[in-house]
Order: structure tokens, then C-alpha cells, then sequence
């Protein structure tokens, strides 16, 4: 990849302008990450557009489309993983009324300022987040490349193009996407220290108060959301991409020779 795709690629990453917005040393040279983000979200655009470059420029990759049975089961499968996966991401359970399936982590009832401004359990929270992600969209990504690969001789090759891509960037997406919950934790620690340089020197800190509205563990909470729900957004490109090959629900011959 040139060095001017990678940095288009990182300029208009949503995931990397959340991270830069939220968390300015994400795109400090000295971490590197935003450099390698960009090299990997090459790879990701480069499926996403290889797929749409399919599914629109070429009559003999979707002619027929609209006969695949699977095309609308996986748009409504698409449609369904990103709505159960933001809601899961939304809801906190804390800070949300909606019951939540991971509950953003509060200090424990008795704990200490100190004790409770421990990242640990922030940690796994996005952690628990990631794997939710990863086993969703996984099974999608599975069945879209079914269904393609039931489709046409054009269609399967694309189907073994993404596995192929999968397995080539399964270890670099894992070390990157695992870096973004350490990114969090400096936020993490300039939101409670912030706290802490507002209080006066004779008031107390109670943990319990800090999940009152406009405080800063809510604040947190919302920059954390944030990342997820861009994060949620690039693992979901390239299954996405797989979908639009197969062209739009109820979609005619003639509409995609066009």
C-alpha cells in the first residue's frame, strides 16, 4: 500500500478520528498505532470497495441477484447485528434506563477513592464488548460468504477472497483492536484526575456520587461508547461490502447491469 492510501485511509477512519478526538496520544508518533490503523483499514476499504466494484460494475457478478434467496435474510441479518450490537453499546444499565446486557462497571458499595479509580473492570467491559462484536459479526460474515459462494463462479471467488483476507488480518486486528481498551485507560486517568483537580482540598471523594448525571464517570462512559460504536463500524465494513455484492433486496437484472 502506498503511503498516500494509508494516510487517506486513517484521515477519513472513523474509529481513528474518534481515537484522536478522544484520545490525542492514539495518533502520537511515538505509539504508532494511527500509522498502523491506517495499513489495516487499507486492507479493510480495499475488500469493501473490491465488493462494491462487484456488485456494481459488472452485469455477470449479480445478474440475478434478486433470484439468491439469501439476499434479503442477509440485509435483515445485517441490519439486525448492528441494531443488537449499538443497543448493547448504548444501554449501559447505569447511566441508561434500558436494562443492559453488559452493565458499565460502578465502584463497589464501601470502596475507596483509590480502589474504585482502578481501570480493571473498564477493561473488561470493552473487552466483553469486542467478543460480543467478534462472534456476531463473524456468523455473518460466514453467512454471507455462503451465500455468495452459492451464487456465481464470479461471487464464490470473492467469498475466497474475504476468507482469505480474514485470515491474513485475523493476528494484526487482534493486536490492534486490543491496544484501543489501553488507549481508554489515559482516558480513563485524565477524566479522574480532572475530577480530582476539582475538588476543593477539604471536600471528600465519594465513589458513590460519581455516577450522578454530569460527573465524570459518565463522561467516561460516553467517550467509551463512543470508540465502540465507531470500532463496531469498521468490523463491520467488510461483511457489509459481501452484502452489497449480492445487490440490494428485490433488486432486477436490469437494475444491476445499470
Amino acid at each position: 500500500m502506498t503511503g498516500g492510501l494509508s494516510h487517506a485511509t486513517f484521515n477519513r477512519s472513523g474509529l481513528v478520528r474518534i481515537l484522536s478526538e478522544t484520545i490525542p496520544d492514539a495518533i502520537d508518533p511515538k505509539y504508532d498505532l494511527g500509522e498502523r490503523l491506517g495499513q489495516w483499514l487499507d486492507f479493510a476499504d480495499a475488500l469493501a470497495l473490491y465488493s462494491a466494484l462487484n456488485s456494481g460494475g459488472g452485469a455477470t457478478s449479480v445478474a440475478g441477484a434478486n433470484a439468491n434467496p439469501a439476499v434479503r435474510p442477509l440485509h435483515d441479518q445485517l441490519a439486525r447485528v448492528r441494531r443488537n450490537l449499538s443497543d448493547s453499546i448504548l444501554n449501559d444499565g447505569v447511566f441508561s434506563a434500558e436494562t443492559a446486557r453488559i452493565r458499565f462497571p460502578t465502584p463497589l458499595p464501601q470502596a475507596t477513592a483509590e480502589s474504585a479509580a482502578d481501570f480493571t473492570p473498564y477493561h473488561r467491559y470493552y473487552l466483553a464488548h469486542q467478543r460480543d462484536m467478534s462472534a456476531a459479526i463473524g456468523a455473518l460474515r460466514a453467512n454471507a460468504r455462503k451465500a455468495l459462494a452459492d451464487h456465481s463462479p464470479p461471487l464464490r471467488q470473492l467469498a475466497e477472497v474475504d476468507a482469505s483476507f480474514e485470515k491474513i488480518l485475523a493476528a494484526r486486528e487482534r493486536t490492534l483492536l486490543g491496544t484501543i481498551p489501553m488507549l481508554l485507560a489515559k482516558r480513563f486517568a485524565q477524566r479522574y484526575q480532572e475530577h480530582r483537580d476539582s475538588l476543593s482540598e477539604a471536600a471528600a471523594d465519594d465513589p458513590a456520587l460519581w455516577t450522578q448525571p454530569g460527573r465524570w464517570l459518565e463522561a467516561f462512559c460516553r467517550d467509551a461508547q463512543a470508540v465502540l460504536l465507531s470500532e463496531l463500524e469498521l468490523r463491520l465494513k467488510p461483511v457489509a461490502g459481501l452484502i452489497a455484492a449480492l445487490g440490494a433486496p428485490g433488486e432486477s437484472t436490469e437494475t444491476s447491469k445499470q
